[in-house]
């Protein structure tokens, strides 16, 4: 794993908190860092320090099931990805992870979840794998 990886595990209490930027659970070993602002694709051209593994950059999301998922989002519904985004970058800013917020993420994720539900990938895999539900934290039973 990274030392970004690790140190932003550390400074926003992932493993203590039990859930990711996006309010899913967490898997030993199974956190990875998601490029927030420049994409990983870009950062070498644009010159980006450590090819964007730098912490203004990134969020912390569970590599087999936020992480997963939210670039199925990116391809299926940009909006919702882009909103995501914003709400993470967000949580980035303040440094530490926020209630109000993952639960607006939760709320995009279900709209997502109503309006794509039947849907397969372009090779007939199942677009909603049932452990991108299973696997979100439920905040307490909190509600907005």
């Amino acid at each position: 794993m990274r030392e970004i990886t690790n140190l932003m595990i550390r400074e926003y209490n992932i493993k203590k908190l039990g859930y990711d930027f996006m309010g899913f659970n967490i898997k030993k070993n199974n956190l990875s860092f998601h490029h927030l602002i420049v994409p990983k694709r870009d950062c070498k051209r644009l010159h980006i320090e450590n090819n964007g593994y730098v912490k203004w950059n990134g969020a912390i999301l569970g590599q087999d099931t936020s992480h997963e998922y939210l670039h199925k989002i990116e391809i299926y519904d940009r909006k919702a990805f882009e909103m995501i985004t914003q709400l993470m970058i967000e949580e980035n800013k303040m440094g530490k992870l926020d209630i109000d917020i993952l639960l607006e993420i939760h709320n995009i994720l279900e709209n997502f979840e109503k309006e794509h539900k039947n849907e397969r990938t372009s090779r007939g895999k199942i677009l909603i794998k049932p452990e991108y539900i299973t696997t979100r934290n439920t905040l307490n039973g909190h509600k907005k």
